[in-house]
């Protein structure tokens, strides 16, 4: 079953809004995790990756592919709680960066 097109625009206006508040928060990447890195089998790759790390190099990377090929889009998605909890203890507040995700977590799963 193909998405609807205004749908998909709107899960790839969410992954733009997620590049930009990782780069307005100044922890976008310019240089990749190691293969290994990111062959972690944890959930978010919690072993060896950043949680924002994941997010750029996982999450917005595998999802641009899945927009541009036109492929099922995934039906469940929740990592705005993670990114709340990634955020916690931090001086930044990530509250943008949490917002573009509770975005893309309701896109994702029809809520």
């Amino acid at each position: 079953m193909t998405e609807p097109r205004d749908h998909i625009g709107q899960v790839a206006d969410s992954l733009l809004q997620i590049e930009m508040e990782l780069r307005q928060l100044g922890l976008w990447e310019a240089e990749r995790p190691s293969p290994e890195a990111l062959q972690s089998t944890q959930p978010f790759c919690i072993d060896t990756l950043e949680f924002t790390q994941w997010l750029q190099f996982v999450f917005v990377a595998r999802m641009k592919v899945i927009v541009e090929k036109g492929h099922a889009l995934p039906e469940v998605s929740g990592m705005a709680p993670m990114a709340e909890e990634y955020f916690r203890p931090r001086p930044e507040s990530g509250k943008g960066l949490i917002q573009a995700l509770e975005e893309i977590d309701q896109l994702l799963s029809g809520s």
